[in-house]
């Protein structure tokens, strides 16, 4: 349920105690359309199985690709991620800080990237794999002629 913002945590009393002490204070309600749509997930299984499946086949083969493809990239190194849906390339080969990177990126190919930094880790990019594969194509296309040009 991309976007969605909606879950769960299972932890000792402490943390979740903590936890929600955060969370009422930092976030509000979860929409009603996205309860609708963890109760469906949660107690339609059988219906979503097959979907699932396709979803995590196509997730699969966009992952690879695009790991593929950015360390293809000269000055891109990349780790293939082992879970969500984004790759996280190291991007500080080029010299620029990653806030600035991702401004001109956006600017001049129209890619938007979140800067590492923003997770605590300056170099890098977080690039998402969560659209089509055509999408997730020009985007690297895009990525590569930009470090092309550096």
């Amino acid at each position: 349920m991309t976007g969605w913002r909606i879950g769960t945590s299972v932890a000792p009393a402490v943390i979740a105690k903590a936890v929600s002490e955060i969370q009422g204070q930092t976030t509000s309600n979860v929409t009603t359309f996205a309860q609708y749509g963890a109760l469906a997930a949660l107690t339609e299984r059988e219906k979503t199985k097959a979907a699932i499946a396709t979803m995590l086949t196509a997730f699969d083969r966009r992952r690879k690709f695009l790991h593929i493809e950015l360390n293809k990239i000269p000055g891109i190194k990349c780790l293939l991620s082992q879970g969500a849906f984004y790759l996280f390339p190291n991007i500080s080969t080029f010299g620029l800080k990653d806030v600035d990177f991702c401004a001109r990126l956006l600017e001049t190919e129209k890619v938007a990237a979140v800067p590492g930094s923003a997770f605590g880790a300056e170099g890098y990019l977080r690039l998402s794999y969560a659209t089509s594969d055509e999408i997730i194509a020009k985007g690297v296309e895009r990525l590569a002629r930009f470090c092309g040009s550096l």
